[in-house]
């Protein structure tokens, strides 16, 4: 099934009344070990809190915690809440909800744009070459997580999970497999979490990780995006220890434009 469809059932649901929702669910294909891949889920609740918000504000914010497993094949909610509508800045919540537990809660900040006298441009660059074709990872039984076949990615620095590499990064490009209609915010949250974690690479054997928390915080103004378009990624390890590790990355379109800055906890069951 194509994000575009899981999105599209998504906002029929949030903006269905209660006797009348469909059901939701998230297919096995989008798997990432025991539990729907993280970066889907996070989307999708985004994409519901984003339709009880007007489209004159932008996100500029994006707080995501996963407080337990999305089952797939099985039905799941989304509750929503907006907090406080100010007069230029929206802060929603949104909740995904599974026999009863919080599975997957975001927080989004979503505020106008002002006239203001204050301008620092970016400055952040990369010097990456573009990519011609994806060379991750093949789909592998039981070792590549399912959702990549959705996701497109080019790896130009850093090593692979479980090679025992003495670095902790990974610099390289992403990009949908099959394009999606048009690339919204809720596509690029999906995108941004296909890597994986940059501290799998030490290891020597496989190992589980979990990321806890993810915010992401958005950089405007940005160009309309094309469905084809890759995104360039580099991410690297602030800090490991105690089976707990802070990871940033940078996130720029295909002309260098710094899009997004991604930060995540992860815990590391080795």
């Amino acid at each position: 099934m194509h994000i575009d469809d899981l999105i599209d059932a998504t906002n029929l649901y949030i903006n269905s009344e209660e006797h009348d929702r469909p059901q939701l669910s998230i297919p096995k294909e989008w798997a990432q070990g025991r539990t729907a891949y993280g970066g889907l889920t996070g989307a999708l609740v985004y994409s519901a809190i984003r339709e009880k918000v007007s489209n004159d504000r932008l996100l500029r914010s994006f707080a995501c915690n996963f407080v337990g497993p999305v089952i797939t094949e099985a039905p799941y909610d989304i509750e929503v809440e907006v907090l406080r509508q100010g007069k230029n800045v929206t802060q929603v919540i949104g909740k995904a909800i599974q026999d009863g537990n919080v599975c997957v809660m975001v927080q989004a900040a979503f505020g106008v744009s002002r006239d203001s006298k204050i301008d620092v441009p970016n400055t952040d660059r990369h010097t990456m070459r573009a990519p011609t074709k994806a060379d991750f990872l093949p789909q592998i039984p039981k070792i590549t997580p399912k959702f990549l076949r959705h996701i497109d990615l080019a790896r130009q620095g850093g090593g692979l999970p479980f090679t025992g590499s003495k670095e902790s990064k990974i610099d390289g490009w992403m990009r949908f497999t099959k394009p999606p209609k048009a690339l919204t915010d809720a596509h690029l949250i999906a995108l941004i979490d296909g890597w994986p974690p940059t501290t799998l690479q030490m290891l020597n054997w496989p190992a589980p990780a979990s990321t806890m928390s993810w915010n992401i915080e958005f950089v405007y103004p940005h160009y309309a995006f094309s469905p084809q378009e890759w995104f360039a990624y580099q991410v690297r390890t602030r800090q490991a220890a105690d089976g707990y590790a802070q990871t940033e990355a940078n996130i720029w379109d295909s002309k260098g434009q710094l899009i997004a800055i991604s930060r995540q906890t992860i815990a590391v069951f080795d």
